[in-house]
């Protein structure tokens, strides 16, 4: 899998696609790995109503289960899988990561997930599509070019704290491996600095997991005692210290919080709101 300079260079910026009415996101730094496939839902082009417009893809925010599974089909179809070959997370702001294989295929969708408290999973097994589903937290890819593995995460503020990128980065070493040094990395859309105030309890796990010279970059207090916490520069330093080599981050600058049209915000919706996915797989 070759990856040119000018897609390393390209550390932001993120390609919109757009079917019809239907437009969902990608990482350049991925799109040149021709045998991954990889995309990031929005909000546009789905059947859910209301609150949950339009492309909700959460079978736990009170939707139709059919709405959903339409959602489903139409972002496979666009992005290029089979919705029958997804394994899904099942998030509670954990570190741990699960190993999936082709016996996993379909839960979360198709039949029911046998694992619970698992906010990360990796294979190395071609046709599986890993889903992690967001809507202000951190979405974190990781691919293996040298050991055809992947790995994708969801990293809230606990998350972050626990550092599950490198856990990622460590179950795939053990499982397959993977040398982080040898790893493609990618921060997805998440919620912004400059939108992601936090109270002083969060901010003092954050300075017991990192270093000063590190903390001292991710948050600045404000004059009512609250503080602006960076969950992508947190991730990117996290990364890093697993041993990614910074040439081959991707960091996202597509805010949740700020495009409330485009992307689903826990924090602008005050919580009325859908889902959003991220998508990642061998082909």
């Amino acid at each position: 899998m070759d990856i040119s300079r000018k897609q390393r260079e390209n550390k932001k910026g993120m390609t919109v696609h757009q079917e019809g009415e239907l437009v969902w996101l990608s990482f350049p730094l991925l799109d040149e790995c021709r045998e991954i496939l990889h995309g990031f839902s929005t909000r546009l082009g789905g059947v859910s109503r209301d609150h949950l417009e339009s492309m909700n893809l959460s079978f736990s925010r009170g939707d139709d289960r059919e709405n959903v599974m339409e959602n489903f089909r139409r972002i496979a179809g666009a992005i290029g899988f089979s919705y029958e070959d997804l394994v899904f997370t099942d998030q509670t702001h954990t570190a741990n990561i699960r190993k999936v294989t082709a016996k996993d295929r379909g839960k979360g969708i198709a039949v029911p997930r046998d694992y619970t408290d698992v906010d990360g999973i990796i294979t190395d097994e071609s046709g599986l599509v890993l889903a992690a589903f967001f809507a202000d937290c951190v979405p974190l890819y990781f691919v293996d070019p040298v050991h055809r593995a992947i790995g994708l995460s969801h990293s809230g503020w606990r998350g972050t704290v626990e550092k599950i990128g490198r856990a990622t980065v460590e179950a795939m070493g053990r499982e397959y491996g993977s040398r982080p040094q040898d790893m493609l990395a990618a921060i997805g859309p998440s919620i912004c600095m400059d939108c992601y105030e936090v109270s002083e309890d969060v901010i003092l796990a954050f300075q017991e997991s990192f270093s000063k010279k590190d903390r001292d970059s991710l948050f600045y207090r404000k004059e009512n005692g609250k503080y602006q916490l960076d969950l992508w520069k947190a991730n990117e330093i996290i990364m890093k210290e697993a041993g990614i080599l910074p040439e081959n981050i991707a960091v996202t600058d597509i805010c949740t919080c700020c495009n409330p049209k485009l992307l689903y915000s826990h924090r602008a919706s005050k919580g009325m709101r859908g889902n959003l996915a991220a998508f990642l797989s061998i082909r």
